[in-house]
C-alpha cells in the first residue's frame, strides 16, 4: 500500500490504451471500476520493449514467444518484461490484473503457439515474473462489469 491505497499493475489495455497486437485495446469497464479507489501502474511490456502497435500476433511455443511469421521474438519480449519488472522494483505491489491469455500477460490459460485459437493452462512471461515476485495475479476475465471479483476455485 502507498499512502492508504492499494497499489494495482494493470494491462494498459484494459484501461483503454491502444497497445494490443492490433492496434486497440481491451477496455474493460470492470476493471476501470475495480481500481478507481487505486494507486495504478498501467504496464504493457510489448510496447516497453520498443515493439510497433500494431504487430504481428505473437504466441508462445514451447516457452518461447514466436511471431504468427514463425520468427522467433522471445528475446524482445523478455525484454519489454525485463523492463517492467525494473520499473516495479521499488513499488510494493498488491496485486496485478492482467489480460487474459496474452504472451506475456495470461494469467490462466495462454494460446498454444499454434495460433488456432486452442488454450492451454500456462501464463504469460510477465505473468510468470510478477508470479515469481510473489505478487498476487487477477485474470481480467475475473472481474465483473461492476467492479466486483468473481470467486475463483483457487482463493
Amino acid at each position: 500500500m502507498k499512502d492508504g491505497k492499494r497499489v494495482v499493475v494493470v494491462s494498459s489495455c484494459l484501461l483503454g490504451t491502444n497497445c494490443k497486437y492490433n492496434g486497440g485495446n481491451n477496455l474493460h469497464p470492470g476493471v476501470v471500476a475495480y481500481v478507481k479507489d487505486k494507486m495504478v501502474i498501467p504496464v504493457c511490456p510489448e510496447r516497453l520493449s520498443g515493439l510497433p502497435t500494431p504487430r504481428p500476433r505473437v504466441e508462445l511455443r514451447a516457452g518461447r514467444a514466436v511471431n504468427e511469421y514463425g520468427e522467433d521474438v522471445d528475446e524482445v519480449f523478455r525484454l519489454g518484461v525485463a523492463r517492467t519488472m525494473a520499473q516495479l522494483k521499488d513499488q510494493q505491489v498488491d496485486e496485478a490484473i492482467l489480460q487474459s491469455r496474452s504472451p506475456t500477460c495470461g494469467t490462466r490459460q495462454i494460446y498454444d503457439g499454434s495460433f488456432s485459437g486452442h488454450l492451454l493452462p500456462g501464463q504469460g512471461l510477465l505473468a510468470q515474473a510478477l508470479d515469481a515476485a510473489g505478487i498476487r495475479l487477477v485474470d481480467a476475465a475475473e472481474i465483473a462489469a461492476d467492479g466486483t471479483i468473481k470467486v475463483r476455485s483457487d482463493d
